[in-house]
């Protein structure tokens, strides 16, 4: 089978491809290389099962080029701006590649598909890949399921409710043949320095504060990467077309708890000369619009598809920060290449009353 992935430079989307080749797939790895991308995450990759494509998914001519060169068998969707801090400062990119760059796929999709012959078309789909945060915010109990109500809270996450609309209404009203999947906060290896986990970790390291939103009681469940990207193949290869899929970690953690728990394996494996990493923890002015609680509820895709995670937090953030200690090459580079990476971002909204 060949795959076309999009966003496949990216944190998540390289994990599947590296995945899928690993598996025995062949991979059109299609990507824009904006900041957040990196041809360093699958530079170990062979060229005979993975070809790269440097292109915009909202250029729909560019797009119809790939499809007719590569003949993929099924398209997995990855490619969105993802950063909600980002998305506050400049909702447009998101606007802009999640909507109208779903919309530009999808049509090119359905074009190619049109032009199949019964046999591959009949085993043609495309996987969307969207977040929890569609669904907006838990209180202390409950957990998001499939039949959960959306209710996005920042520019980012109404842009990717926008996109599962999109992909719903092609399916029902073209009869594209899409499945859906939504999942937790994702870490591991290869994860731009933006989002929290690496962040604390090269903060930690290089002696800056660590930061931490508000009391750093908000709380997430974490999904592994590597986890993610086997339930991904496992949903475009078994799942059920028309259907959505909740993937998630079954392991919540507060943010603080989560930072501290960083803080004592650096501690074990790369103590500090004096003192303990989390003497550099500083409480920073919050998110504007914070969720408070993200929680998944994966029954369906364990009872259907037989996927659970295998990762626990503890085993998958004592693996990341090995990688990173490992790896300083990687993220160095990332650092010196653009100059954001840790820069905090976010804040360009006044404050509102509560």
């Amino acid at each position: 089978m060949k795959i076309l992935v999009t966003g496949g430079a990216g944190f998540i989307g390289s994990a599947v491809v590296r995945t899928a080749v690993e598996r025995g797939f062949d991979v059109v790895n299609l990507d824009k290389l904006t900041y957040a991308a990196n041809l360093d995450n699958v530079k170990d990759l062979a060229p005979a099962r993975h070809a790269f494509e440097q292109v915009d998914i909202c250029d729909r001519a560019a797009l119809d080029e790939v499809f007719r060169r590569h003949q993929p068998d099924t398209v997995m969707h990855l490619a969105a701006e993802s950063h909600v801090d980002r998305s506050i400062d400049g909702p447009s990119d998101f606007i802009e590649t999640n909507i109208v760059g779903t919309y530009t796929l999808l049509e090119a999709s359905r074009a190619y598909l049109a032009a199949l012959d019964s046999a591959r078309a009949a085993a043609f789909r495309v996987h969307h890949v969207s977040t929890d945060e569609v669904y907006g915010t838990l209180g202390d109990t409950g957990q998001f399921t499939e039949e959960t109500a959306y209710r996005p809270n920042s520019p980012y996450s109404a842009s990717k409710a926008s996109s599962d609309m999109l992909v719903r209404a092609w399916g029902e009203t073209f009869s594209l043949p899409v499945v859906i999947s939504n999942c937790s906060n994702n870490y591991g290896p290869y994860q731009f320095p933006e989002k929290l986990v690496p962040v604390v970790i090269l903060n930690a390291l290089a002696g800056e504060p660590i930061p931490v939103y508000g009391k750093g009681m908000n709380i997430r469940d974490w999904l592994y990467v590597e986890d993610h990207a086997d339930a991904l193949l496992t949903i475009l290869t078994r799942g059920e077309l028309g259907e959505t899929y909740n993937v998630g970690g079954n392991n919540e953690v507060k943010n603080i708890e989560l930072v501290r728990t960083i803080c004592a394996i650096l501690d074990e494996i790369s103590p500090r000369a004096s003192g303990r990493y989390e003497d550099q923890i500083t409480h920073v002015t919050d998110r504007p619009g914070h969720d408070f609680r993200y929680a998944i509820d994966a029954t369906k895709i364990k009872r259907e598809l037989g996927w659970e995670p295998r990762v626990t937090v503890e085993q998958g953030l004592r693996q990341t920060v090995q990688w990173y200690l490992d790896n300083a090459w990687w993220w160095q580079a990332v650092e010196a290449r653009n100059g954001i990476a840790r820069k905090r971002l976010g804040l360009s909204v006044p404050e509102r009353a509560k």
